[in-house]
């Protein structure tokens, strides 16, 4: 229903002005328009200095055409944009500035319907004969959006519609609890909505990690020619506990999709021989470049030029990088100049030597190294690219994030001018690179690349980090300079610290990702997974990509 006051405009003699408009229905009449979004036919967009809307009613309604809606200060997009939410506009294929308002279709019903096919996103088992969305699946969807509850309660409607609609609201309200611990629900006076708010998760539980997967536990896990088995078991062991340090070699080449896991011994070793033959053809090629040629040639130059500043302050407090002519500096200038031949739009950008140089280290190999790097980039390009649009969708998805889990330190934030999160940018970036020790990057991103429980687990480290630093910007009253200063400059966090507040909690259900439910005797993963995390995934399945 639209009802909003008229705007009265002076008459005018100027050629090209706006119609007048038809005699106005009997609610109309006044200084208000109102009518029924059903009742609406079209809506034709004119310019004349500023923006006007005219509306059309349906036949029934004899097709009166309603006064001109003026936006003087504009806005008119958003409140078109505000009718789309509710209806389906589409513009005439005759006149460019009509809005036509389509009907809803069987094909869109259906196509909703197929959408919400799994109403929970896999949170709660429901068998699909029991799921029914009642009359207009569009209407039944939208709705469900607008009011949270009673979307989640659709997931619990069986066949007997009937009985469930006279459920008490606070059975209802109990019924979602079960389904969603976590949740305060308040009911309003208003029939229809509730307001949810976050209850106080309490303190994180110790959690204990595993041991790290070692050359036997990883050897049990190997056929006879030489295929891994388990994997999906394997992973979740190098989750809790990571891999020791003689296994990176080779672990990580599976963990970042350079080996198949399925793959034989035979097959790697073939694979091995093909890409070096393929790395060592690229390297020829920036190599035989002629000095001529590279004064012709101002990318290459810009390449060559950023990749040899970058490389001398690399890790050079690192045994592997540091001093003067060190080999392993001499291969992460070769690796990275030969990337910029494998990849020619993306080249080289300040920051990939961050996440070359762990790898390097690992693989002690530079066609190895080289492989691995290109499966990493793969993960990140998005990050480098010159709209960094990676970046931007990371932030955001972290802000919505944070908000969601801690909505008044989101709140402080904001009102710190932090709310957009750019301190958080090299975190993303280059995935802690900077801001862990060396043995805590590579305990980290070997957890992180198995891809449980979710591919954007680098999203809920970062909540963990704010989380840990959360009571003494907040209690301090810190500014923005010193929030930056806090996480940036002045950031101390182990890996070990992240396992018990993010790997445990903020990673995975009970008995499925975390350790130390056994010896707490209480659930340990569940705390989180089963609340925020839980409803984020209801709300933005695609934020998380949880697969469950």
């Amino acid at each position: 229903m639209v009802h909003t006051v008229q705007f009265r405009k002076k008459p005018s003699n100027h050629e090209g002005a706006p119609p007048q408009p038809a005699p106005i229905p009997e609610k109309s009449k006044g200084s208000r328009l109102f009518f029924r979004l059903s009742d609406l036919a079209s809506v034709r967009v004119k310019e004349e200095g500023w923006s006007y809307l005219v509306f059309t009613l349906r036949d029934r309604n004899m097709g009166v055409e309603l006064p001109a809606l003026h936006f003087h200060q504009g806005g008119s997009e958003v409140f078109l944009d505000c009718l789309r939410k509710y209806m389906l506009l589409t513009e005439s294929t005759t006149d460019a500035s009509l809005l036509q308002v389509s009907p809803h279709s069987r094909a869109l019903s259906q196509s909703f319907e197929n959408l919400l096919d799994d109403a929970t996103f896999g949170l709660i088992t429901v068998q699909p004969h029991t799921l029914k969305f009642s009359q207009d699946p569009v209407t039944t969807t939208l709705g469900g959006f607008s009011k949270v509850t009673n979307y989640l309660f659709d997931a619990f409607r069986s066949p007997d519609t009937v009985l469930l609609k006279q459920r008490p609201v606070g059975e209802v309200a109990d019924l979602l609890n079960e389904a969603i611990p976590g949740l305060d629900i308040n009911q309003l006076e208003e029939p229809g909505f509730e307001v949810i708010t976050r209850i106080d998760l309490g303190v994180l539980p110790v959690v204990r990690r595993r041991e790290p997967v070692g050359a036997e536990e990883w050897n049990t896990n190997m056929d006879p020619e030489g295929r891994m088995r388990n994997i999906s078991h394997l992973k979740q062991t190098i989750f809790k506990g990571g891999l020791c340090h003689v296994l990176r070699k080779e672990g990580w080449k599976f963990l970042l999709g350079y080996f198949p896991w399925e793959s034989t011994l035979e097959e790697r070793r073939s694979l091995t021989r093909r890409k070096t033959d393929e790395y060592f053809r690229m390297k020829l090629q920036w190599k035989s470049v002629s000095e001529e040629q590279e004064k012709h040639n101002s990318m290459f130059r810009d390449h060559r030029s950023l990749i040899e500043k970058d490389v001398n302050r690399t890790d050079r407090t690192n045994t592997f990088y540091e001093g003067q002519d060190n080999p392993g500096l001499i291969l992460l200038h070769d690796v990275l100049m030969t990337y910029c031949m494998y990849d020619f739009d993306l080249g080289y950008v300040q920051g990939m030597s961050d996440l070359l140089s762990p790898i390097l280290y690992v693989m002690e190999d530079e066609v190895d190294a080289f492989w691995c790097f290109v499966s990493f980039m793969d993960q990140m390009h998005q990050n480098f690219e010159e709209q960094m649009q990676g970046m931007k969708t990371q932030l955001t998805q972290l802000s919505t994030l944070l908000r969601l889990l801690d909505l008044s330190f989101w709140n402080y934030l904001v009102a710190q001018d932090s709310g957009h999160l750019y301190f958080c940018f090299r975190w993303l970036l280059i995935r802690f690179k900077r801001e862990l020790s060396f043995p805590d990057v590579l305990r980290l991103w070997e957890v992180m690349w198995t891809g449980l429980p979710c591919q954007n687990f680098h999203l809920l480290v970062c909540c963990a980090i704010l989380d840990s630093e959360k009571h003494q910007i907040m209690e301090e009253q810190y500014g923005f300079n010193e929030i930056l200063k806090v996480c940036v400059l002045t950031f101390c966090l182990y890996v070990c610290s992240l396992a018990s507040v993010s790997v445990g909690e903020w990673g995975g259900r009970r008995g499925e990702w975390g350790e130390g439910e056994e010896e707490s005797g209480d659930s340990t993963t569940d705390t989180l997974m089963s609340g925020p995390l839980c409803l984020l995934v209801v709300f933005n399945p695609s934020l998380l990509k949880v697969s469950i």
